[in-house]
């Protein structure tokens, strides 16, 4: 998993509340177990027309957030099924931070799985967020996992609560196989242990 460390970036306003992971990732989509080729049908029936054409208005569509790598959402945002693929494609688009008043409880686990960071704040601090993404392109933000800070492209800082452990992992890129991993050693010899204790198992 990449590690999250630091993050300045276009940030893509979404102010639509209850966004669930059908609307994130249609369930005609989910015929695979990679994690990768599912951002291109990220937020599909929002983004396309039935012809496959773009819908010109969609946020992700225009041109100033094509690359946007921040979701300001909606309150309740991950909500309904808890389809792992949404934050797949999320991650797959180029999304490595969400931030909203409120997630999904399920939603908001898988998130810190595949390296997404989800950021909680009042609905105040989330309409500023809002307001600085609506002015594009050039308003880019600063997401600080270390400091736990948010710095908006006219300097304003907004400090954010995370779960120390689901910080160490992001910032280490440690999903759960990486986690297993550091323990390694010990597995190895608690696996030599009990074969030479019970040869028959």
């Amino acid at each position: 998993m990449e590690k999250f460390q630091k993050l300045t970036g276009i940030a893509a306003p979404m102010p639509l509340v209850n966004i669930d992971t059908d609307m994130i990732i249609p369930k005609v989509f989910l015929k695979s177990i990679a994690r990768t080729g599912f951002g291109k049908n990220l937020f599909d029936e929002m983004r396309y027309n039935r012809d496959g054409t773009e819908i010109a208005d969609f946020v992700l569509n225009k041109p100033q957030y094509r690359n946007s790598e921040i979701l300001v959402a909606g309150d309740n945002f991950g909500c309904g099924s808890s389809r792992e693929h949404a934050p797949w494609a999320i991650a797959d688009f180029g999304i490595k931070c969400v931030i909203s008043t409120s997630f999904a409880d399920i939603f908001f686990n898988n998130c810190f799985k595949n390296g997404i960071l989800p950021i909680v704040l009042p609905q105040e601090q989330v309409d500023l967020l809002m307001a600085d993404a609506e002015k594009g392109e050039n308003a880019r933000m600063t997401v600080d996992l270390e400091a736990q800070e948010i710095t908006t492209s006219d300097g304003e800082v907004i400090k954010f609560d995370v779960d120390p452990h689901r910080k160490h992992c992001l910032i280490e890129g440690l999903d759960d196989i990486g986690q297993t991993m550091q323990k390694a050693e010990s597995i190895d010899t608690f696996e030599a242990q009990a074969g030479a204790l019970r040869p028959w198992v």
